[in-house]
């Protein structure tokens, strides 16, 4: 099938490992130009020279926890082109008891995980109004609906992101614009292995096991019983940015391997 995006021109935060790097792979694959971003100049680099192969890639390091950095990523952005598809997918997470998060990690996680997608879609989204094509997809998560007891600032960034997109689809009535979000299963990336290895020794498991044990929590269980893959969840995501989605306009769209109990 034909996504109708060769040549368009796309931006992908925090897009050098994980969701964002997939998905910024498969936009390229589909002929779409890609700016990638990352904070380090090293990792963003490595992911360019990976991702070279397969189409046009520029990369911009940019801390988006601030606005400076929000506006540094858009300034370079400017001097490549007029930006056709932003998928705000930059963030992190954290496990902690709610009485353990300091409004420091409230303040820190909503920064990055939430503000990042505000900033950059208040600047990109007037200028796809007015050329009237753009999409803008947001990455959430399967805890926008269903939170962590254990990662309540996280989940909380994720919600508001949802209500975000919702509220910004309204603006593109009568347009070819589209707004949406993806409520993302939990996904295995470089991220999530690391976190294991880094908690598998107090748990006396190793990181296989742990990766297992993830789902023989009743309250985690899973359809599909396992982690998701950030292919799986950027095919998703590239679909929502093509021409054939036109039709879809300010949903919240699961890929969430059935985690969600719910028919709606």
């Amino acid at each position: 099938m034909d996504l109708g995006i060769e040549g368009k021109l796309a931006l992908v935060s925090g897009s050098t490992q994980g969701i964002g790097y997939a998905t910024a792979k498969l936009l390229l694959e589909e002929g779409a130009r890609v700016m990638i971003n990352g904070r380090s100049a090293e990792t963003l680099e490595r992911a360019m020279g990976e991702l070279r192969r397969h189409g046009t890639v520029y990369g911009i390091a940019a801390d988006l926890s601030t606005g400076a950095g929000a506006q540094r990523l858009l300034d370079a952005a400017r001097e490549i082109g007029a930006v056709d598809i932003l998928v705000n997918n930059v963030g992190y997470f954290e496990v902690k008891p709610f009485t353990e998060i300091s409004d420091a990690d409230w303040n820190s996680m909503f920064e990055l995980n939430f503000m990042s997608g505000v900033r950059l879609s208040r600047a990109l989204l007037p200028p796809m109004l007015e050329r009237n094509w753009g999409r803008i997809v947001f990455i959430a998560s399967e805890q926008s609906a269903k939170p962590n007891r254990d990662m309540l600032h996280y989940a909380m960034t994720k919600t508001a992101q949802v209500s975000l997109a919702r509220g910004l689809a309204e603006l593109t009535r009568k347009t070819s614009v589209t707004v949406n979000s993806v409520l993302a299963a939990p996904t295995w990336s470089e991220g999530v292995e690391a976190f294991l290895e880094k908690i598998g020794p107090t748990a006396g498991k190793s990181v296989d096991e742990m990766r297992t044990a993830y789902f023989e929590d009743t309250g985690r269980s899973s359809i599909i019983q396992r982690w998701a893959t950030a292919e799986e969840v950027a095919a998703h995501v590239v679909f929502l940015c093509s021409a054939r989605a036109s039709a879809i306009n300010g949903a919240a769209q699961r890929v969430d391997g059935g985690i969600v109990r719910s028919l709606f």
